[in-house]
């Protein structure tokens, strides 16, 4: 897996993660426990600081980038979907970030929320606590159900710890 030093910026990865050998990893990025950086996701903290929260999942070809004003934070038990474009922005805990959204510098978004599937998120964006944004540009709005959502979340967090102990075991080339 090409994890990369940048400059003195070296990334720091939690024993208990699984980065899968197609990530690309860089400079000043943090990995906690149990979290996982699936195949052809890119961290790149070459600019400013990523941090990546305990029992995190970034999925297949996310980027997430940063400036050297405001870090990516992504807190613990999040989901970040397919295809998620973060950039300078802070993600709760317990998130789902919907796969092909673009959340864009200086959003802050608060713990239990959901940014929908393919939802543009405009640079400086405050969601309180169990907010929804959908649509592009994404409107913020209450989530009608906070409880499901929640219980959904456990369930994909659990999901992708699950996958992310099985895979070192289970995968391996055959080219």
């Amino acid at each position: 897996m090409p994890i990369y030093a940048y400059g003195d910026d070296q990334p720091l990865i939690d024993a208990t993660a699984f980065i899968h050998p197609d990530a690309v990893i860089i400079g000043r990025v943090t990995i906690g426990p149990l979290s996982s950086v699936w195949p052809t996701a890119v961290l790149r903290g070459d600019r400013g600081f990523i941090e990546i929260g305990a029992r995190t999942s970034v999925q297949d070809g996310t980027v997430v980038h940063t400036t050297p004003e405001i870090p990516t934070i992504v807190g613990d038990d999040c989901v970040v979907g397919h295809n998620v474009h973060i950039e300078s922005a802070r993600i709760g805990h317990r998130c789902l970030v919907g796969s092909m959204s673009t959340v864009l510098n200086g959003t802050v978004v608060g713990d239990r929320s959901l940014i929908a599937a393919g939802a543009v998120v405009a640079p400086r964006t405050v969601a309180p606590a169990s907010s929804r944004l959908i649509g592009i540009p994404a409107r913020v709005s209450p989530h009608p159900d906070p409880e499901a959502f929640h219980r959904y979340v456990g369930y994909a967090v659990d999901a992708y710890v699950r996958s992310s102990r099985e895979y070192p075991g289970l995968l391996r080339r055959v080219d």
